[in-house]
């Protein structure tokens, strides 16, 4: 149950986020007695944003996750996550923080209850978000384990897929290394592209083409996504002259770029890259801002994996103790 913030009181530690990172970096923090406070931030109804608990929260089955060798549910593992923080201490506040005030120290930051809460020092691991097509289908299929996902590292290798015709809608890289990855478990893989040439490398092109169960499916959009329990086909529009048919597949994994979660850090001072993600100080959590910290998929654009998220939330929250430390903060 979330607790109510406490205004008038200057905290060690806010943790900014819910997902692996956030959760993983309360843990060493609470174990530190840094006494953190993590806001898990508001559900919400659309699944491209992000929810508390993160991306695994719409995943159904967790199979390279080490330590659980029959598996665990997204759901469920973020459960356990946030019971082992509580267990030590960790505050949890169930609202959003809409803004960031870092030029003032302690720092202040604004809630999306009205309320201002000052700490000395923060850790970032809001995560990034999958773009999604937008399609009503689409959404409900990704929420409820139906076979539509926007990780195939994470979901490709589930039973469910195995020797199954699978769709991969994108043009760039990652769309390539994900179709790539799904040629070893799938009987099929299509990569649905608008045009008719792709933004990849050649080299990743050519990966991908090279295999035998690899078929591009040019100047065409997905208008729509069948299926009721689990995907059947996905509706096609050509680009060229408006036909439409429907191609049979038992997956369909979206890899048109993910968006991270750093519109409230607008005007806070922290730096990010151009495509929006946090930047760090070399292999380090640290950013620009002495004292704020960075985790997760906010601030990984490569890896993109909850095993990394909690490494990098236990890098935050070891580099926040010795921040503190050495600031008498603590």
């Amino acid at each position: 149950m979330s607790e109510q913030a406490d205004t008038g009181q200057v905290h060690k530690l806010v943790v900014i986020g819910s997902g692996p990172a956030g959760w993983t970096a309360a843990i060493y923090a609470a174990r530190a007695a840094l006494e953190p406070v993590c806001y898990v931030g508001v559900p919400k109804q659309n699944p491209s944003i992000v929810l508390p608990g993160g991306q695994l929260m719409l995943t159904t089955e967790v199979e390279n996750y080490p330590g659980f060798p029959e598996g665990v549910k997204g759901p469920d593992m973020m459960a356990d996550f946030e019971k082992q923080a509580l267990r030590f201490g960790t505050k949890k506040v169930g609202e959003d923080i809409e803004s960031c005030d870092f030029s003032k120290r302690p720092f202040e930051l604004k809630t999306s209850g009205g309320d201002v809460v000052r700490a000395h020092s923060v850790i970032i691991a809001t995560g990034a978000t999958a773009n999604w097509l937008g399609q009503d289908n689409e959404m409900r299929l990704a929420m409820s384990g139906g076979g539509v996902s926007a990780c195939a590292v994470c979901d490709g290798a589930l039973p469910m897929f195995r020797d199954k015709p699978l769709a991969v809608v994108g043009g760039g890289d990652t769309a390539m290394e994900e179709a790539t990855y799904l040629t070893k478990f799938a009987s099929k893989v299509y990569v649905i592209h608008r045009r008719d040439e792709l933004r990849a490398s050649k080299t990743m092109q050519e990966r991908f083409l090279s295999q035998p169960n690899a078929e591009m499916v040019w100047n065409s959009t997905v208008v729509d996504v069948h299926g009721d329990e689990k995907i059947e086909a996905v509706e096609l529009e050509n680009t060229q002259n408006g036909e439409r048919s429907k191609l049979p597949v038992t997956g369909l994994f979206i890899a048109i770029g993910h968006t991270p979660a750093t519109k409230f850090l607008e005007g806070s001072g922290i730096k990010v890259h151009d495509n929006g993600y946090v930047a760090l100080d070399t292999r380090s959590s640290k950013t620009n801002i002495e004292g704020v910290f960075a985790a997760g998929d906010v601030a990984d654009h490569e890896y993109r994996q909850a095993v990394t998220a909690a490494g990098m939330g236990c890098q935050a929250a070891l580099d926040a103790e010795r921040w503190l430390g050495a600031n008498r903060l603590h």
